[in-house]
């Protein structure tokens, strides 16, 4: 599927299984934010919408605007950090790397790189929408080889 060129009514009959849409303030600034730290690539970005690819996954960024009808603005906080309780893994992405562009934007890195009891390296970074990003890869010596065909 082109992401540039397919229609809404296409894009939102082709999502299956579990999908992530994410209300921004900021669009363009929350897509050039996950391209440069998670190397996430943006597709059709406008002030209202962007389809966000990782790897093979695709999620959603939404304004707020966008859900001026959905009982869910009500909930959203003016100012302020939201997204409090989810994290959102990626777990194909170096968290030193990434704790490292984070600082460089001057984001919050909630976390640094940390090598985790349960096999693996991860760091935690705020957006500027409050959501917690987890960078996170298998520790060095819980490389998995893939089974050779």
């Amino acid at each position: 599927m082109n992401f540039e060129t397919v229609t809404a009514e296409e894009f939102g009959a082709s999502l299956r299984g579990l999908g992530l849409n994410l209300l921004v303030r900021d669009v363009a600034a929350q897509a050039d934010f996950l391209a440069d730290l998670f190397g996430m690539t943006a597709h059709r970005v406008s002030a209202d919408f962007a389809i966000m690819a990782y790897g093979a996954q695709v999620f959603q960024l939404h304004a707020d605007g966008t859900y001026r009808a959905h009982p869910l603005q009500g909930l959203l906080p003016e100012a302020g950090p939201r997204g409090a309780g989810l994290e959102i893994r990626l777990y194909d992405t170096n968290p030193d790397a990434a704790a490292a562009r984070a600082a460089a934007r001057g984001a919050v890195v909630l976390q640094p790189p940390t090598d985790k009891p349960h096999g693996l390296r991860e760091t935690c970074i705020l957006c500027d929408n409050g959501y917690a990003w987890v960078a996170s890869q298998p520790k060095p010596d819980m490389q998995i080889k893939e089974p050779e065909t």
